[in-house]
């Protein structure tokens, strides 16, 4: 991984995660802090399969039911490099993958 923030953002990632994910696996809040939000976002681009392909509205149903600002999470997902768009297909392209 040659991204210091990210590797930053993932030495944190449990605690990051304590603090803005609920019970319910929802995001109560965006963290401000770009380390802790790139630890959030890590987490979020899980929810896609590496090498899939996405439709905006298959995007958007993952995520809405993560966050009710899903556009919001989906472009800090794509400017950050975790997904990646063209033509409204979507397809993963960052974060890590457990293997």
């Amino acid at each position: 991984m040659d991204n210091p923030l990210l590797q930053d953002a993932l030495a944190q990632q449990e605690t990051v995660l304590r603090t803005f994910v609920d019970a319910d696996g929802r995001i109560s809040q965006m963290p401000a802090k770009r380390v802790k939000r790139l630890a959030l976002l890590d987490h979020v681009a899980g929810s896609f399969e590496v090498g899939r392909k996405y439709t905006e509205k298959e995007v958007t149903a993952v995520l809405k039911r993560l966050h009710q600002d899903h556009a919001a999470l989906r472009r800090y997902l794509v400017d950050e490099g975790f997904l990646t768009r063209d033509h409204g297909i979507y397809w993963r392209s960052g974060g890590t993958v457990d293997l």
